[in-house]
């Protein structure tokens, strides 16, 4: 080859490396949102309770087993709906856990949730440590000192934050880890369902605009699911087994209906915020009602667990999960397989029904 064939060479395989470099350059883009910011419970922790001491855990196998890293502290599988819904935004990572969170990385986003977690302190005691919605707040608190120090000064981080996703979802807990279990809480004798809920959302409330107080301007709220038809409520409650516990479920609707007023006398009131409603309920409600559709065969027994169709607890360390696990609506006693998750997630980033997200979906509240 002459030395002119081989210039020439060289330069059609640097052109061709370079093309490939843009078009992934141009497919993959930045993040719709420079950061996502997560306050819930199991059903998002990604390893808040790892190093706590707390019976709520998830740090060990089945957990995590179809989860490229493994054993996190998420309590599926796989992906949490969070994952689902980072992956969404265009991250190219998950958003750590506050645990870990360090220097630059907090700038992405930062997970706050913890396993057994609610939106009254006392919520979920029996399971021993957990951070709590206010104690998840206070975390958030100094990560913003941190992104103050990183960005130079409060407006920066001010500008910075304000284009921030921040998605709240606790509630669960507060039902199925106290209203719900009388042996250990009082709330059921001291407050009729919707009173409950209306203590439940006036807390709630405080603690939502403390986050707006502190740089957050753009909410996605996301409503209870179906606790009722959980395997653990159907292990404990249900006459056959497999309907769903009317109790629990009318309760969860009490507060979730709350939820949507909030949503909607936060947006009237703080006009320079915006605040969005996931009705998990209905989606849930979707699955079960048409459980082919999406390819789940088992919708009242978790995948792995102990008891009752695998109701009474969750998982056990080194316990073999069952193999079908894309059909099992359920992982565990209380949460979703990875192929729920990623069902809920996608229906909260755009919505699949007009119900799915109220007023707007995740999708159409990134633009704004």
């Amino acid at each position: 080859m002459t030395s002119e064939q081989k210039r020439w060479s060289l330069m059609h395989v640097i052109s061709i490396m370079l093309t490939f470099k843009m078009v992934s350059f141009e497919v993959k883009g930045d993040p719709q949102v420079p950061c996502y910011f997560i306050f819930g419970d199991s059903l998002v922790d990604n390893g808040n309770n790892n190093g706590i001491a707390s019976l709520a855990r998830a740090n060990y196998l089945p957990y995590g087993i179809d989860f490229p890293d493994g054993p996190t502290g998420r309590f599926s599988n796989g992906k949490t709906v969070v994952d689902t819904v980072t992956e969404l935004l265009g991250f190219d990572a998950y958003i750590p856990p506050y645990a870990n969170a360090r220097g630059r990385d907090i700038l992405s986003g930062v997970n706050y949730a913890s396993a057994a977690a609610g939106i009254r302190d006392e919520t979920g005691q029996q399971l021993g440590a957990r951070i709590s919605f206010g104690g998840q707040v206070n975390n958030y608190k100094n990560t913003v000192s941190q992104v103050v120090d990183i960005l130079g000064d409060e407006d920066s981080a001010a500008n910075y934050l304000r284009q921030c996703i921040y998605s709240v979802g606790l509630g669960s807990n507060d039902y199925l880890n106290n209203y719900f279990m009388p042996n250990y809480y009082q709330t059921s004798r001291q407050y009729t369902p919707e009173q409950y809920a209306s203590v439940l959302i006036q807390q709630y409330s405080e603690l939502i605009r403390e986050l707006y107080n502190y740089g957050a301007r753009k909410f996605v709220l996301n409503g209870i699911g179906q606790i009722g038809c959980s395997p653990s409520a159907l292990a404990q409650n249900s006459p056959d087994g497999s309907t769903c516990v009317e109790k629990i479920n009318s309760a969860n609707k009490l507060f979730n209906n709350q939820l949507v007023s909030l949503v909607n006398n936060f947006n009237n009131d703080l006009q320079d915020a915006k605040f969005i409603y996931i009705n998990n309920y209905d989606i849930f409600q979707d699955l079960i009602n048409s459980p082919q559709s999406y390819g789940f065969t088992v919708t009242n027994a978790g995948c792995c667990g102990v008891g009752r169709n695998n109701g009474q607890i969750t998982c056990l360390p080194g316990q073999t999960p069952c193999q079908n696990r894309d059909e099992h609506l359920f992982w565990d006693a209380f949460h979703p397989t990875e192929a729920a998750n990623v069902i809920v997630g996608r229906r909260s980033y755009r919505a699949q029904s007009s119900s799915d997200a109220y007023p707007i979906d995740i999708s159409r509240l990134v633009q704004l």
